[in-house]
C-alpha cells in the first residue's frame, strides 16, 4: 500500500476546495494541520507495512519451529479458559452455585425431578410395550 491510496481522504475538503474553514481556524494552520495529517497518515501505513513484514516473519518461524496453526488455537484456547476460571466472576459464580447446590431447596428439588424423570422413563416403557404387543397382534 502505497501513500497514493490515500486518495481523495488526504486533502480535508473544506480546506482543499476552499470551502470554509472551522471556526478559530486561519488557512495557514488548516495548511499545516493538513501537512502534519498527510505525515500522520504516511507514518500509519510505514506501520502498517511493517507489522505485515513482522507478522511474516513470525509464521516462518513458528513454522520452522513446528508450531502448526491448530497447536496455537488449542493453546490460546487453553489459556483462555484458564484466565476465565482464575477470573473473579467465575469464582463468584461457582462459590454461588455450590452454596445452591447444598441448599435443601435444591436437593429437593433434584429429587422430585429425579423422580419425575423415572416416571416418565417408566411411562414411555409401558407405551412402547404396548405400541409394540399392538403391532404383534397386528400380524
Amino acid at each position: 500500500m502505497e501513500s497514493s491510496e490515500h486518495g481523495p481522504s488526504v486533502t480535508s475538503p473544506g480546506v482543499a476546495s476552499g470551502g470554509t474553514l472551522p471556526p478559530g481556524l486561519t488557512e495557514e494552520e488548516a495548511e499545516e494541520i493538513q501537512v502534519e495529517l498527510i505525515k500522520v497518515e504516511d507514518e500509519i501505513q510505514t506501520l502498517r507495512q511493517v507489522l505485515v513484514a513482522k507478522e511474516r516473519h513470525a509464521a516462518e518461524l513458528k513454522r520452522r519451529l513446528g508450531i502448526s496453526p491448530l497447536s496455537e488455537i488449542k493453546q490460546n484456547l487453553t489459556k483462555g479458559w484458564h484466565d476465565v476460571q482464575c477470573s473473579n466472576a467465575y469464582l463468584t459464580a461457582s462459590s454461588t452455585l455450590e452454596e445452591i447446590g447444598r441448599s435443601d431447596a435444591y436437593k429437593r428439588t433434584q429429587e422430585t425431578l429425579s423422580q419425575a424423570g423415572q416416571m416418565t422413563s417408566a411411562a414411555f416403557s409401558t407405551v412402547g410395550s404396548a405400541i409394540r404387543n399392538r403391532f404383534g397382534e397386528m400380524r
